[in-house]
């Protein structure tokens, strides 16, 4: 585990996740979840499907639905599931409000780092015109086997990218990437609603913030 972040070093690379901070998916893709699960018995809100299920990797929702269900879900149910979200993604996913705006006054490296598939973090950057501005920068917890909130994935973008942990910083929307980032030694910013605040901050967030508006910002004093 890297040393923990320090309020004196400069950012030089901004690591963001990518469902909830780039592309508003987290309602989208959860609404599809909750419908597919219906369809087998499973009733669950789609507030509860996002907390529960925000910031995870597919092998534990999956033992979630089962645990609730208590029986198996059949062999194709992730393909399915991923076939029902990418048609979705492509019907009507939009980037984060504000993020293409902040995106054009970030004057720093960047790069993406999340615990989905590398085609489904593609799918989601095209669809949304986000794509070009991370084209072979896109790192996925598929590609190292290791899910937040271990801090393998930041660790393994920011070595890739070329820069050393300290001086990191990771935009995150969850509590298990926030966990992850901070356990990798990098500055955290928790991007959520106010009400969940508190989730992010207790996570370890070193800031948290409401708006992509303010994003620029809170980069330049680091």
């Amino acid at each position: 585990m890297s040393e923990a972040w320090s309020v004196s070093v400069q950012t030089e690379l901004v690591i963001f996740d990518c469902d909830g901070v780039l592309v508003d998916s987290e309602g989208l893709g959860n609404r599809v979840l909750v419908e597919f699960v219906a369809e087998f018995g499973l009733a669950m809100k789609l507030e509860e499907a996002i907390l529960l299920f925000k910031g995870c990797k597919m092998a534990d929702c999956v033992a979630v639905i089962e645990q609730r269900l208590e029986e198996k879900m059949p062999q194709d149910f992730v393909t399915q599931l991923r076939t029902r979200t990418a048609e979705a993604f492509e019907r009507e996913l939009l980037p984060v409000e504000g993020i293409e705006a902040a995106l054009d006054k970030i004057n720093l490296p960047i790069c993406v780092a999340s615990s989905g598939p590398p085609e489904k973090i593609k799918l989601a950057l095209r669809v949304t015109n986000l794509l070009s501005r991370f084209e072979g920068c896109i790192f996925s917890s598929y590609e190292i086997g290791s899910w937040k909130p271990a801090p393998d994935l930041f660790l393994y973008a920011a070595k890739n990218m070329g820069f050393q942990a300290p001086s990191c910083t990771v935009v995150e929307d969850s509590v298990l990437g926030v966990r992850a980032g901070v356990a990798a030694g990098m500055r955290v910013l928790g991007y959520t609603e106010q009400s969940e605040a508190h989730l992010l901050e207790a996570s370890g967030a070193h800031n948290i913030f409401y708006s992509m508006h303010q994003l620029p910002s809170l980069l330049s004093h680091y």
